[in-house]
């Protein structure tokens, strides 16, 4: 390969993904707004899963044009499994099949002052007030940021952070956390809760890039609990989306990048992934990097989960609960893999031709170790969730909850409705 001044370079921004397509589409205004930033360099995009196109079709594409040398940057709020884990092993997985082909991996978006202030924007235009000429305070009104529960303690200290930060900056009477994912508060405990501090505007903003399940599940915890409770005013904050700032906020982590500021002070995330492959505690998945966590609630089941999932009927797991046995991709054979994350892997490949363009992989995480926590996930059973969110569960949990349990929730579930 030519050296690094003469590699035709281009930049791959690397997304998780959604089953929901107006998700896929609204993070395409991102790489458009970034390519109109670097209008010198190609720009692709791609995800880990449910969408197309992959990040091994972004990546393609940019070797189809020549380029030899890779900006590629995760399209992530903060650095949890899929920015630490899964993206860094596809981009190594590819760079090693490709050879003279250098891709160098950024830093997450995390609580950089664009960020913060794209979101405290989308605050202030919720309220009807103007960003560039706020109020001196809002004294008068309580904030709750909604997070991306993770297993990651430190992401979900990440949102935590941003709460107080923003809570600072715009001076609202009182503000608090509360997450839609596997940590707790979950949403709706989280409000009746913060409830009884007697608020009567209570602002409910997203920390999320685009729309998807879980934010249309957040709008109907919110529209719930603003029905249940008439005299307090629920004024909900939209999600970030391409606001100038966030495209600010990625370039300024493409141009780390470049300037090599990455290979200064702490770990970047690549080398952290390298390190840790080194030491046996990640796997770099080669048949198939892009996986399904069924820890991760994001999406819901695909029409292919349904109808390949099974129907547990045990003493503890209620039969109503869905056990999603692979997930489709869009590849050339059938191949499903079943990873267990401690010291045993096993692998379950079949061939047939009833589904001769998917590829499925199904991957299993350790079970967080606050999932059964009185204020977490479990609050949210019956209360209009996801049937594939059960699978977070452990059989003693399920059992305990038995009662709560809708056997019908493919059909009530807010992010359906």
């Amino acid at each position: 390969m030519s050296n690094t001044e003469q590699a035709k370079k281009g930049i791959m921004i690397c997304g998780h993904g959604s089953r929901d397509k107006d998700a896929e589409r609204e993070f395409g205004l991102v790489a458009k707004g970034l390519k109109e930033r670097f209008p010198e360099l190609p720009v692709e995009y791609g995800f880990l899963e449910f969408s197309a196109p992959n990040i091994h079709m972004g990546l393609n594409s940019l070797l189809s044009q020549g380029v030899e040398e890779i900006y590629a940057v995760p399209g992530m709020l903060f650095a949890a499994t899929h920015a630490k884990n899964d993206i860094p092993s596809v981009l190594t997985t590819y760079e090693e099949k490709n050879a003279g082909l250098h891709i160098t991996y950024g830093r997450e978006l995390g609580l950089q002052d664009d960020m913060i202030e794209a979101f405290q924007a989308r605050i202030y235009e919720s309220l009807g007030l103007d960003p560039e000429n706020p109020p001196e305070n809002l004294y008068d009104t309580l904030l709750v940021v909604v997070g991306r529960g993770t297993s990651d303690t430190g992401a979900n200290a990440e949102a935590a952070k941003l709460t107080r930060i923003v809570n600072e900056n715009m001076g609202f009477g009182w503000a608090d956390t509360v997450y839609s994912g596997v940590t707790y508060p979950s949403v709706g405990v989280g409000l009746e809760n913060l409830m009884k501090l007697g608020y009567k505007r209570i602002v409910v903003a997203p920390y999320f890039l685009f729309t998807g399940r879980l934010i249309k599940r957040i709008q109907g915890y919110v529209e719930k609990v603003a029905k249940e409770n008439p005299a307090i005013e629920f004024i909900q904050t939209p999600y970030l989306s391409d606001h100038p700032r966030v495209i600010d906020a990625f370039q300024n982590r493409v141009e780390e990048i470049m300037q090599g500021e990455l290979q200064t002070g702490e770990e970047t995330l690549m080398n952290s992934f390298k390190r840790r492959l080194a030491a046996g505690e990640v796997d770099v998945h080669h048949h198939h990097a892009e996986f399904v966590d069924p820890q991760d609630d994001t999406q819901g089941l695909s029409d292919f989960d349904v109808k390949h999932a099974t129907f547990s009927a045990t003493d503890n797991k209620p039969s109503s609960v869905l056990t999603p046995q692979a997930h489709s991709h869009s590849h050339g054979h059938d191949h499903s893999h079943d990873h267990s994350h401690g010291h045993s892997h096993s692998h379950d490949h079949s061939h047939g031709h009833s589904h001769s363009h998917d590829h499925s992989h199904g991957h299993s995480h350790g079970v967080y170790k606050h999932i059964g926590h009185p204020m977490g996930p479990r609050t949210m059973i019956g209360e209009g969730i996801c049937c594939c969110f059960m699978g977070q569960f452990t059989d003693e949990i399920l059992a305990e909850e038995k009662d709560k349990i809708d056997s019908d929730c493919t059909k009530t579930a807010f992010a359906h409705k």
